[in-house]
C-alpha cells in the first residue's frame, strides 16, 4: 500500500510515517519510481510505535526495543527476555519524572495557597 493509504488506515499524517522511517521504525520498500510501498504488517508497526510513544518512550528507544516486541492481539508483549531490563529501566525513568512533576505541582499549590485573594488586594487601595 502507498503512504496515503497507510496514513489513513493508521489515523496519522503521511509526514509522521516519513518521520518514523527517518528514525528507523519503518522500512518501506520502494517502487522503481521511488514511491514507498508498505506491507500490511507496517500498520501493526505504526500502532505499536504509537503505543510505545504514548507510554513515554523516545523514538530512539523504540527503535532499539521494537525488534524484540511481539503482539498478543492488540497488546504488546516483550518477546526477548533481555528486553525486560530495558523496560524496567524506562519505567523507573518515568516514575522519577512523575515524582518530580508531583513535587513541582505541590510547590505550585503552596504558592497558590499563600496568594493574597484578589478581593483583598483591592481593599487596601
Amino acid at each position: 500500500m502507498r503512504i496515503g493509504e497507510l496514513a489513513r488506515r493508521a489515523g496519522v499524517a503521511p509526514r509522521l510515517l516519513r518521520y518514523y522511517e527517518e528514525q528507523g521504525l519503518l522500512s518501506p520498500q520502494r517502487t522503481a519510481a521511488g514511491y514507498r510501498e508498505y506491507a500490511e504488517a507496517d500498520l501493526d508497526v505504526v500502532q505499536h510505535v504509537r503505543t510505545l510513544l504514548a507510554a513515554g518512550l523516545s523514538t530512539a528507544t523504540i527503535a532499539d526495543l521494537l525488534p524484540c516486541m511481539g503482539a498478543d492481539g492488540p497488546r504488546l508483549v516483550a518477546s526477548c527476555p533481555e528486553l525486560l531490563d530495558d523496560l524496567h529501566r524506562e519505567r523507573d525513568r518515568l516514575t522519577t519524572m512523575i515524582d518530580e512533576l508531583a513535587a513541582a505541582r505541590d510547590g505550585l499549590d503552596a504558592v497558590i495557597a499563600g496568594a493574597v485573594p484578589v478581593d483583598a488586594r483591592y481593599a487596601t487601595c
